[in-house]
Order: C-alpha cells, then structure tokens, then sequence
C-alpha cells in the first residue's frame, strides 16, 4: 500500500478516535455506493453525521478541506441519501469535513468542521 494510502487511513482512525471521544456514535466507516464513499457515518443529538475525512502532510497548495469539491459533494450527498434508504432512518443529516494536517514537527493537527456544507451546496 502507498505511504498517501497509510496516511489516509491513520488520518481516518484518528478522526474516529476525535468522533468517538466527542460523544459521537461511530455507525458505519467506508459506506460505498456506486462512486461514492463516506469516511464515516456516525450519529449524535438525534442528527446522522456524514463525514468526510481529508488529510494533507503539507497546505502548501491547498488545506485538507479545500480538496472538497462540488463533485465530491454531490457523491456524498448520493450516498448518505442511499444509506438513509437503506437503513430507513428519517433524522436531519448534516454534512461534516474532519481536516488531518501534519505540521513541520510531523505531529497531525485535527480540525473538525461541522456543517460544513448543505446538500444543496452539491448543486
């Protein structure tokens, strides 16, 4: 497996670990449907939380969450629809981006934007 896909994943598992310890249930990681992938589906304060995970070992060209295109929502506005189908749940679904950035001492800073776009945004 390449380095960039470790880090993706240590960067995944640490925004769960952030998740969890900020009273966040974890209920699914990596739901695939067609395209699409969401990082993490996890729940709290009656609201299911999609999340997507991007990490960057330097914002020289851009911060981790600016990698956040219109495309990109649009798949995940796509598939969270499709996980709400599948597993019937009818609570407001809010869309967040958890940002892994290694710094020059090589220690990950997490920055947890939620709400950080409207399923209208992906139009």
């Amino acid at each position: 497996m390449a380095d960039h896909n470790d880090f993706g994943k240590i960067a995944e598992d640490l925004a769960a670990d952030y998740l969890l310890k900020n009273g966040y249930k974890i209920l699914l990681r990596n739901f695939r449907y067609q395209k699409a992938e969401i990082d993490i589906i996890a729940e709290k304060d009656n609201y299911i939380i999609i999340t997507e995970v991007k990490a960057r070992s330097t914002d020289f060209f851009m911060l981790p969450q600016e990698a956040v295109t219109k495309g990109k929502m649009k798949l995940l506005v796509m598939a969270a629809n499709q996980f709400m189908q599948e597993n019937n749940r009818n609570q407001e679904v809010r869309f967040d981006i958890i940002s892994v950035l290694k710094d020059q001492n090589g220690a990950l800073n997490i920055e947890h934007i939620a709400d950080a776009f409207e399923a209208f945004d992906a139009n």
